[in-house]
């Protein structure tokens, strides 16, 4: 007699999700030069009622946490870590900007290798079309 399939900890994290009544979870992806659409990316999809998730710091503009060189790479390292989490909580991936460098690429890889939607501001950019 086979024994019953243990639910995966991703199905178990979408049935608690179901289980709370959550609405659905975006995570913003793209290039930290645009900070600026991301937060109005973010405006809108709070708007439409869904919880938003995004980078929390661009490390492009000064700031004491990373002027050392050192502590910067480890620090993108720990940053590149908490966004693959970020897109493992997420239902769904939306990419901001009309330009995507490698990170964000391999982000966009990463979600999709989930089964996770995403979605562009500029779906001409989209790695995986064309």
């Amino acid at each position: 007699m086979p024994y019953p399939q243990l639910p995966t900890p991703e199905e178990q994290l979408a049935e608690a999700k179901k289980l709370l009544s959550l609405p659905t979870i975006v995570v913003i992806c793209g290039s930290t030069r645009f900070m600026k659409e991301m937060n109005e990316a973010d405006l809108r999809e709070t708007e439409a009622g869904r919880i938003v998730v995004k980078p929390g710091c661009d490390m492009k503009s000064p700031n004491r946490l990373w002027s050392d060189p050192d502590e910067a790479e480890a620090l993108k390292i720990r940053l590149d870590d908490l966004h693959r989490a970020k897109i493992r909580l997420a239902d769904e991936v939306l990419v901001v900007g009309d330009y995507i460098g490698d990170s964000t690429r391999a982000e966009v890889a990463y979600a999709r290798s989930l089964g996770k939607p995403v979605r562009f501001t500029h779906p001409e950019v989209d790695p995986g079309s064309g």
